[in-house]
């Protein structure tokens, strides 16, 4: 049998006397070229299958290796232990390591040791740069980019989830291994289809946040071969850290305004709920976007969001938190632009968000890291991928119930240093719904090392 890549698929052509394509599991018969297909990612299952029927092959899909000269620093205990467990399951799997632990290296090290071409998949530009720049501080050869203006490929090749879809059908048979970074978004953000059409027997996933079920991720990268949290390594690779609930109470023309909204919302999405049979909220959403009353309750829902957003008593409080901890590095993260940008104007903190082009936001992360700015607030592009400079404490004045996004936080301040001791406030309103964001963002983080006050 002949196997030839074909635009992110593999082109299977029978020889006389030799198995027969249409017995291949998933394959499909193509009218235009005359012959059957099969996804490029079941290169692997469909060699092994012919290897033990004796069938003689000719395969033309052999991603290349790559030479040495690689030069990675030594890896801490639990990254040997996380690269010998993926190797272990096969070289396929997802590794999860809290925010700041080194995920990064684990892959480097992974790259280096399987010694064939790789390709690195990235959810953002700007994680592209951090990447290429990773890769090329340990490997003297040219790094490949796809992305951000870029359309170069080399054996190593990092790319944005958005240019390996289009480039896939073209390189999908160049590389021995894919690396996807924050793999939580495979199937989503991430396409699958991205990973059906590429060769790569070897797969490794990073994340600080796995997903419950892992579904897509599971099928196209592999199962969980090695996990460890927050409070794992806290102490050693992490800093120690000390986690505090402030309560917030609303004014009184606050908490009348937020009962009106609320109750507003919640008769419609009572109603709908049970008219709809346990509906989930992209379903619900759909559903009341259709009528006038549905659009007048998710005004009142977003309404009543950007109320516990910001009411005075967060002010009150992040003003205060700032001025105690004067002079050392702090993260501000909120639930939105918009008061991100509020807390810039009142209180002179430099806002980071995804508006801010590239020269400038780097410019921004190293008047941070110098000292010259103490604070940074932002809504979203500090909870994921971006590397940011060392920093003690985090003040969460906003966010979701999202126990991923608070991992992503609260590991932004986690990187370890000498007499080094993390603190992480989290503001939340009390008797409204961000009490019971607080309690599942806590059962996100399992048994934390320390809370102190508050609702817990």
């Amino acid at each position: 049998m002949r196997i030839r890549f074909d635009r992110g698929t593999l082109v299977l052509e029978a020889d006389a006397g030799g198995e027969d394509p249409a017995q291949i599991p998933g394959a499909a018969w193509d009218d235009e070229v005359r012959a059957w297909r099969v996804p490029a990612e079941a290169h692997r299952e469909l060699a092994v299958r012919l290897a033990d029927s004796a069938v003689r092959i000719s395969d033309a899909v052999v991603p290349r290796r790559i030479d040495g000269g690689w030069q990675l620093p030594a890896l801490r205990w639990y990254q040997e232990a996380a690269l010998a467990s993926w190797h272990a399951a096969g070289s396929r799997g997802v590794v999860a390591l809290p925010t700041g632990s080194g995920k990064t290296l684990v892959a480097l090290a992974a790259i280096a040791r399987l010694g064939v071409a790789a390709l690195v998949l990235v959810p953002t530009r700007v994680l592209l740069d951090q990447w290429a720049r990773a890769l090329a501080a340990c490997w003297p050869y040219p790094i490949g980019r796809l992305g951000d203006g870029d359309h170069r490929v080399a054996p190593i090749t990092v790319a944005t989830y958005a240019s390996a879809t289009m480039w896939a059908p073209r390189i999908g048979d160049q590389f021995g291994l894919v690396v996807i970074d924050e793999a939580h978004h495979v199937g989503a953000w991430c396409p699958a289809e991205v990973l059906e059409m590429l060769v790569a027997p070897a797969r490794l996933g990073l994340t600080a946040t796995p997903p419950p079920e892992l579904g897509v991720l599971g099928r196209r990268v592999g199962p969980v071969v090695y996990a460890l949290g927050i409070d794992d390594l806290a102490g050693d690779a992490l800093a120690p850290y000390v986690l505090h609930t402030v309560p917030i109470e609303l004014t009184r023309d606050e908490r009348l305004r937020y009962r009106e909204l609320r109750g507003r919302f919640s008769a419609v999405y009572s109603e709908l709920i049970r008219a709809l049979g346990g509906a989930t909220w992209y379903e619900f959403v759909r559903a009341a976007s259709r009528t006038v009353e549905g659009r007048r309750a998710l005004e009142a829902w977003r309404a009543y969001r950007a109320l516990l957003g910001y009411p005075a008593g967060k002010r009150a409080a992040l003003r205060e938190l700032l001025a105690r901890h004067a002079g050392q590095r702090t993260l501000v993260f909120t639930a939105d632009n918009a008061t991100a940008y509020t807390i810039a104007r009142e209180l002179l903190v430099m806002p980071v968000t995804h508006e801010i082009g590239k020269l400038e936001r780097a410019a921004v992360l190293e008047r941070f890291r110098t000292g010259e700015i103490s604070a940074l607030v932002s809504s979203q592009v500090l909870d994921e991928g971006l590397d940011v400079p060392d920093a003690d404490v985090a003040i969460i004045v906003g966010g979701s119930a999202s126990a991923r996004r608070q991992v992503q936080r609260i590991g932004r301040v986690l990187r370890p240093r000498d007499g080094k001791r993390a603190v992480i406030y989290e503001l939340a309103v009390g008797e409204t719904t961000e009490v019971e964001y607080v309690r599942r963002r806590r059962a996100g983080l399992a048994d934390a090392q320390l809370v102190a006050g508050g609702f817990a």
